[in-house]
C-alpha cells in the first residue's frame, strides 16, 4: 500500500456539505449565509500528547475530539476538517483502526473530511477544523464581565489522574472512567451551541482548569475567585481529593467547557446543560481585581505548584 492507496482506502469519503472534497489540489466549501467561519488547528505528537502504544481507534477518536472541543468552546457547529498524518511506517491494520475511530466521531458530529496529507516520519497527527456560528454570536474569551458566575461542565481531573497512574506517579485505584476520559474524550459541542446568547466568555479546558481560566481573565482584563471545593470530579476521586487537587484544578486533558454568565442567566445555563445532556457546576465568579484567586472551604487563598500543562516544559 502506497500513500495514495492509503488515502483512497481509508480517508476518502463522500463530503456532501462541501462543494469539492478529497481528490483535488484544494477543497471548496461554502459557509452558510449569515454565519461566521471558525478555523482551528491542533497537533498531537507521540510521546508528547499520547502513548505510542495507545489503541489506534481511540487515538483516531481523540485526534478529532480535541478539535471539536475548540469548536464547542465558541459555540460553533463543526462542518469540515482536514487531516495530516506523519506515520513511521504503513501499517494497514493500525491505519484502519485509526480511521474507524476518527470517522466514527466525525459522523456523530456531521463533520466532512475534505482533504489532508500523509508522509513518513515520527508519529504526528494534525487536524484543521472549520465550523460556523450565526454572525456575531460566537462565544469568545474576551467577553467575561465583572459579577459573572464561572461555570464548568462535566468532571475534572479524571484524565490527568489516569495519566499520572500510567506514568507511575500515582498508586491509587482509579475507576475505569479515568482512562476512558484520557483516551476517549467527549467534546461538548451540543453544550457550546446551547450556550449561544446565554454565556459571555468561554473556552475548553485542555491544559488545566486554572491555566485555561487565566486566558479568559487576560483577554477580558478581569480577575476571578474560584472555590476549589466546588470543582466537580468523579465521586470515586472525592475521598482522595486533597491528593488529586493538582489533577482536578490543573491537570489538563479534560476537554470540558469553562464559561461565564450573568447570575441572572443561571436558570438558562442549567436549562442549556439539560438540553445538551451535560452537568454544569458553578465554581466561582469574575471580579474586577486582576488575577486568579483559588480559595479553600474557609476562604483562604491556595497556591498550586503549577496551574496547567506547558507544551515546552
Amino acid at each position: 500500500m502506497n500513500e495514495f492507496e492509503l488515502i483512497r482506502r481509508h480517508f476518502t469519503q463522500a463530503a456532501p456539505d462541501a462543494v469539492l472534497g478529497v481528490g483535488d489540489d484544494a477543497a471548496i466549501v461554502r459557509p452558510s449565509p449569515g454565519h461566521d467561519l471558525h478555523v482551528s488547528v491542533d497537533m498531537l505528537v507521540a510521546g508528547r500528547h499520547f502513548f505510542p502504544d495507545v489503541d489506534p481507534k481511540a487515538l483516531g477518536h481523540k485526534t478529532l475530539a480535541v478539535n471539536l472541543s475548540d469548536m464547542a468552546a465558541m459555540g460553533a457547529t463543526p462542518r469540515w476538517a482536514v487531516l495530516a498524518l506523519a506515520l513511521p511506517q504503513l501499517d494497514g491494520a493500525w491505519v484502519e483502526a485509526f480511521a474507524r475511530g476518527f470517522f466514527g466521531l466525525a459522523a456523530e458530529h456531521g463533520v466532512s473530511i475534505i482533504g489532508g496529507d500523509t508522509t513518513r516520519g515520527p508519529l504526528t497527527l494534525s487536524v484543521t477544523i472549520f465550523g460556523e456560528t450565526p454572525h456575531g454570536q460566537a462565544l469568545r474569551r474576551d467577553a467575561a464581565q465583572a459579577g459573572d458566575d464561572i461555570w464548568v461542565s462535566g468532571e475534572l481531573g479524571l484524565a490527568a489522574a489516569a495519566l499520572q497512574q500510567r506514568l507511575g506517579r500515582l498508586s491509587l485505584d482509579l475507576p475505569p472512567e479515568c482512562r476512558r476520559q484520557l483516551e476517549w474524550p467527549q467534546p461538548r459541542v451540543a453544550l457550546g451551541r446551547a450556550l449561544l446568547g446565554i454565556a459571555h466568555a468561554a473556552l475548553d479546558v485542555s491544559d488545566g482548569f486554572a491555566a485555561d481560566l487565566h486566558h479568559i481573565l487576560d483577554r477580558s482584563a478581569c480577575g476571578a475567585e474560584v472555590w476549589l471545593d466546588a470543582l466537580p470530579t468523579h465521586p470515586a476521586l472525592q475521598d482522595n481529593r486533597a491528593q488529586l487537587l493538582s489533577c482536578i484544578a490543573a491537570g489538563g486533558d479534560d476537554y470540558e467547557l469553562c464559561f461565564t454568565a450573568s447570575p441572572a442567566r443561571a436558570a438558562e445555563v442549567e436549562a442549556a446543560a439539560r438540553q445538551a445532556g451535560v452537568t454544569v457546576t458553578k465554581v466561582g465568579r469574575i471580579v474586577t481585581t486582576p488575577g486568579l484567586r483559588l480559595l479553600d472551604q474557609h476562604g483562604a487563598a491556595v497556591t498550586l505548584e503549577r496551574l496547567g500543562y506547558d507544551h515546552f516544559a
